[in-house]
Parts: structure tokens; C-alpha cells; sequence
């Protein structure tokens, strides 16, 4: 974790540092000061081609044109949690305001400005373009958005950025499947009446991406699903077909990925299988268990004690 602060500097030189903080731990951009009693903090921390940082300022705005574009490494988006205070974000001529709680997303591909018109606090993070619109392919048309703090996946979320970018020791690998996971849930929570009329392809990624969010609900069926992301039944169905499956066949066979996942993980050998697969969203056992027969050639317990051996 990297710390910067510019009560380390003179007064005059604040705006100079708060760009170098920035641009390190966030975007290149340029901010801008109304007043010279400037003061501001970040701390960010850095997993590969991920970035989170948290930072509490004074009133200001941060702006990024096209001359700060000059590096694919800047393709990413960027995502924000608002703590405390109020902000502005204007991209492609849309506007509008986060308020605490709420969740904004900005394409970092193109130009934008924030403002922040008061004290403000906010928790960053900056993922690469492809991570995100593999799982909400409908930001490529939209960009720049906000999730209210009220929608059903914006506490999961907020969650996880908070966790990526405080002080808990992380590896690359937890980092990145938090990330994932991230994602998932921006997806879920963005997907509104853009996967209605999205092309199939689209609509397949955002229908994977809530089943995957939902996958230990043992009451998970298909009309949840198409219900959630305002699609038909047989829309739904459609999707699952034009890959060589079905709904059903795709809810066991990674239910049962993930069940085998978790067996086969030392970290999670005190875990009874039957919490596993109830976890997974199993409820029946033996069902459970000729399944996993059936896909592994072996019943759960003999992958565990070849696990331990």
C-alpha cells in the first residue's frame, strides 16, 4: 500500500503533487483547484493490471482529455464508490451526480471530467477494459453510468471494492477472483433493459454472468432469470441452445465445477462435503453425488482422500 498526502508538501506545490498521486495510483489526468488551501490523501495498492485506491480531498475537479489518451495501459475502466461529499462525472455529453452509497462507472478510454464541489471521499477501482466488458458487453455502447445504492447488487459490490482497496493482505490470485467477481456483480447490476435488446451474444454473458452470482440457490430456475433481465422464457432458452445446452445441463455442470473445485482445495479441507455442495446449491446428496460420479468417475469422498494423499 502506497500513501500520499499533501500536508508532506508546501502549499504552492500541492496541486503539482496530487497530480503525480493521481496519475500513479489511478489515471493520467489533470486536476484543477478553485482555492490554494488545497489538502488531499490517497492510499492505492496495485495487483498486476489492477488498481484500488481510497482518497479523501478538499473541492476540486479532476479532468481528463484527449492528450492524457496516449497509452493503451490506460484502457480500462474506472469505477467509484462515493463515501462522502457529492460528484459530478461528464462523459460524451452525459451527466450526473453520485451521491453516498452510490456506485459510478467511466470509461478511462475516453475523456471525462469529475467535479467535486465540497470535502469528498471515494474508494477506486481501475480494471481493465476486457475483464469488464466480457461480463457487461453493453458498456461499450453506454460508458459512463452510476448504480443507485438501493439496487440489489450494489452492497455486494461496494463490498468488494472496499476490500480490494483496503490494507487486508491480498495475493495477486485473490485479487484478481475478487475481481471477477466485481465485475459479475456490476454486470448483474447494469444489465437493466440493455440485455432486452441486446444481440444474442450479449445477452448470453449477462444471463451467465446473474446464474454465476446465483449459483448456490438451490431455488435458481430459469424464469427467475429471464425475469430479472427482462427476456422470455424461450429467449432465454434459445441462448442456452445455440451453445449445445440447456439451462438445466448448465446449472449442474458448474455446480458440480465448483463443488470439485472447493473438494480439491487443501484451504477448504475442513469443510464437510455436504456443506459444500449444500454451498454449491445442492439439496439432495445423493442426487449430488451421482452426479458428481457420473461427471468425475469418482464420488466426492475418493477425491478428497486422494486429495489428502
Amino acid at each position: 500500500m502506497q500513501e500520499w498526502s499533501t500536508d508532506t508538501v508546501k502549499a504552492s506545490d500541492s496541486i503539482a503533487f496530487w497530480r503525480e498521486a493521481v496519475c500513479a495510483t489511478v489515471l493520467n489526468v489533470t486536476p484543477e483547484a478553485p482555492r490554494q488551501d488545497f489538502r488531499a490523501t490517497i492510499a492505492g495498492r496495485q495487483f498486476g493490471d489492477l488498481r484500488f485506491a481510497s482518497f479523501r480531498s478538499t473541492a476540486h475537479t479532476i479532468v481528463r482529455d484527449r492528450h492524457h489518451l496516449v497509452t493503451a495501459d490506460d484502457d480500462r475502466y474506472l469505477i467509484s464508490i462515493q463515501q462522502r461529499g457529492r460528484s459530478a462525472m461528464m462523459q460524451s455529453g452525459r451527466e450526473f451526480w453520485l451521491e453516498p452509497g452510490e456506485i459510478g462507472i467511466i470509461d478511462g478510454a475516453r475523456p471525462f471530467q469529475v467535479a467535486f464541489p465540497g470535502a469528498v471521499s471515494r474508494i477506486l477501482a481501475v480494471v481493465p477494459r476486457e475483464t469488464l466488458e466480457l461480463r457487461a458487453p453493453w458498456l461499450r455502447r453506454t460508458g459512463v453510468g452510476k448504480i443507485a445504492a438501493s439496487s440489489p447488487f450494489a452492497d455486494l459490490a461496494r463490498r468488494h471494492i472496499l476490500q480490494l482497496a483496503g490494507e487486508e493482505p491480498l495475493d495477486p490470485a485473490q485479487a484478481h477472483l475478487l475481481t471477477d467477481n466485481l465485475c459479475n456483480l456490476l454486470a448483474l447490476a447494469t444489465s437493466g433493459d440493455d440485455v432486452a435488446t441486446a444481440p444474442g451474444t450479449a445477452q448470453m454473458q449477462a444471463i451467465v454472468a446473474f446464474c454465476r452470482a446465483h449459483l448456490g440457490d438451490p431455488e435458481l430456475s430459469p424464469q427467475q432469470v429471464a425475469a430479472h433481465l427482462k427476456i422470455s422464457l424461450r429467449t432465454l432458452q434459445l441462448r442456452f441452445a445455440a451453445t449445445g445446452t440447456s439451462f438445466s445441463r448448465w446449472l449442474l455442470e458448474n455446480r458440480l465445477a465448483a463443488c470439485h473445485q472447493a473438494l480439491s482445495d487443501p484451504a477448504q479441507a475442513a469443510c464437510g462435503i455436504s456443506d459444500i455442495a449444500y454451498r454449491h446449491g445442492f439439496n439432495d446428496l445423493s442426487h449430488f453425488s451421482r452426479a458428481f460420479r457420473a461427471r468425475y468417475a469418482e464420488t466426492p469422498r475418493d477425491l478428497r482422500r486422494r486429495m489428502a494423499s
